[in-house]
């Protein structure tokens, strides 16, 4: 078996690390069938624009959807029981030699999570999921010196990926302030966490925070959506923005260079509007905008834009996981980050630097060609060429002189012997064959999704969701079942089989519920005198309590020291 056929086998068995992070934490003897879908790093156009003078930074992206379904009972008699989509979060993590960037594309629920019947009390299974999968997520693609950072905008609407699905009565749709809250409150656990990663490399985070903006609304309203601790004494929350801070840009750089573009942001659309005011002009070579020009005037303008205003809310968090400076010497700092199944492209970035600098920063990206494969994406400003084969005057005018003459066609004599049909035995996924390590992402097999499909058959697998109907049980299970058949029937080898992993909860909320239920003080029952009626307290006064018996030895004014007023 070759290297080839190894890595195969060894990704076609999806990785149980994010089963067993969920287990202790989802309800006791509650079943929910986890797909997880993830496509390989894939060359895509920069999130930051480059200064001016500067070439944008490779960037390459990685998509992430994960689903979670439940057994239902089906209204209808002639099936017990049905799958049915009840979660699903879509994650995309972009990646380059300076950081690791989570975004939170898209999250939604169908609201038939109530047909469990669980405890009062208990909490969503929902909440632990989402935290829990993008915990799976940074511990696995956590690179030494490279900092990460979450980032996403809550913004409250009746659907996301389940078409349909606000019809349906059981499902609880949260407002602006109240999705706020509910995405600090999932994000919070990623800044309690201990520091110490769950890697086997045991590295360490040197300070985890939390930042929070809601254009409009200042400082006191904002703090009102953050979680409260009483047991921290240093404050993990900031209101604000981490934009100058994450940037590995000079501070003096314009501010369209600080703020990322990621698909279906306010902010995004926003900073397109503004760079249609640089023209090729003054504006062009500084990179300046005309109407803004600091990074906090950017947000008081976004407060007046459609999406945060008119009565709605629109919260960006970030959470940023900054690393310990390290103080290792250049080559164990490459060996660490290099593999030896490295791309073209990062043997040519290897050979091109002599040496790199003791500092958590990377250089600039070189201006090194590069082959690029099936997968890559076109970019904005792709790199151009500097040791291409430009031929000389002299050739070219021999190559004009002599024309160039096509080759004799080999007359073919003897017996035609038909070649055997190779049959084809089993469907081999060719994108695994990428490099696990590079200098610009890490992509590890416990980080991968069960199925891994490329970035056409990702997007067409998820639009497909978003073109099905989720109003009823019986649409939703139809709707659930024809989705993930759809990724069986593309998937390659084992990985069709075992699509969707069983995960049963080990956490009993019953007895903790009982427990804290047990635990508040009351009153006890001869402390509470209830009033009666009537003269029923007179007739049968009930006796005193043992606490209160020393009330009869208060001094009391008798009956004929009091005088009532004459009336005249």
């Amino acid at each position: 078996m070759d290297a080839h056929e190894r890595l195969i086998s060894k990704a076609s068995i999806a990785s149980p690390t994010l089963l067993q992070q969920l287990a202790p934490l989802l309800p006791k003897d509650i079943s929910f069938k986890i797909y997880h879908l993830s496509t390989p790093p894939t060359r895509t156009s920069a999130i930051y624009h480059a200064p001016p003078a500067a070439r944008p930074d490779r960037t390459y992206c990685e998509s992430h959807f994960l689903t979670a379904s439940i057994r239902a009972k089906s209204a209808d008699n002639e099936v017990d029981f049905v799958d049915v989509l009840v979660y699903a979060i879509e994650i995309l993590i972009y990646s380059t030699a300076y950081d690791t960037t989570f975004f939170v594309s898209k999250a939604d629920s169908t609201g038939y999570l109530h047909l469990l019947n669980l405890p009062k009390g208990t909490p969503s299974p929902i909440r632990d999921i989402s935290v829990t999968f993008l915990k799976h997520l940074i511990e696995h693609h956590q690179r030494p010196n490279i900092r990460s950072v979450v980032s996403l905008f809550a913004r409250a609407q009746d659907q996301y990926l389940f078409p349909g699905s606000v019809e349906y009565s059981g499902k609880h749709v949260l407002d602006d302030r109240g999705l706020v809250r509910w995405w600090c409150r999932v994000l919070d656990p990623l800044i309690e966490q201990p520091k110490t990663s769950l890697q086997r490399t045991r590295r360490q985070w040197d300070n985890i925070k939390g930042y929070l903006i809601i254009p409009g609304l200042d400082a006191h309203e904002t703090r009102s959506c953050v979680p409260k601790r009483l047991s921290s004494s240093t404050p993990t929350w900031t209101i604000g923005h981490p934009l100058q801070e994450i940037s590995h840009h000079p501070h003096d750089a314009p501010p369209r260079c600080l703020i990322p573009h990621f698909p279906d942001d306010p902010k995004a659309r926003f900073l397109d509007e503004l760079d249609d005011e640089i023209t090729k002009g003054q504006d062009k070579l500084n990179g300046q905008w005309r109407s803004v020009k600091t990074i906090d005037q950017f947000w008081e303008m976004m407060a007046f834009r459609q999406e945060c205003s008119a009565g709605r809310m629109v919260g960006f968090i970030w959470i940023v996981f900054n690393p310990p400076v390290q103080k290792e010497d250049a080559d164990q700092i490459m060996s660490d980050t290099q593999s030896t199944a490295m791309t073209v492209e990062d043997r040519i970035w290897d050979s091109s630097l002599s040496t790199i600098p003791n500092t958590t920063t990377f250089p600039i990206t070189p201006l090194i060609s590069f082959n690029a494969s099936s997968q890559t994406q076109p970019i904005s400003s792709p790199l151009k060429a500097e040791d291409d084969e430009v031929p000389t005057a002299s050739q070219q005018s021999i190559s004009k002189r002599t024309p160039r003459t096509p080759p004799k066609k080999k007359k073919l004599t003897g017996p035609i012997i038909p070649r055997e049909p190779r049959i084809k035995t089993e469907n081999k996924n060719y994108l695994l064959a990428m490099s696990e390590i590079s200098a610009y992402y890490i992509w590890q097999p416990d980080g991968r999704g069960q199925v891994i499909v490329d970035e056409s058959d990702y997007k067409r697998i998820t639009e497909l969701l978003l073109r099905l109907d989720f109003a009823n049980l019986k649409l939703a299970s139809s709707s659930s079942r024809r989705w993930i058949n759809e990724v069986r029937s593309g998937a390659s080898g084992s990985m069709s089989e075992a699509w969707g992993q069983t995960v049963t909860g080990t956490k009993d909320f019953q007895s903790r519920i009982a427990t804290s239920a047990a635990g508040v003080n009351t009153l006890s029952v001869g402390l509470v005198r209830k009033k009666r009626k009537g003269n029923e307290e007179s007739q049968n006064p009930s006796p005193a309590p043992a606490a209160f018996s020393s009330a009869a030895s208060v001094n009391v004014l008798g009956a004929g020291m009091i005088r009532k007023k004459a009336k005249v």
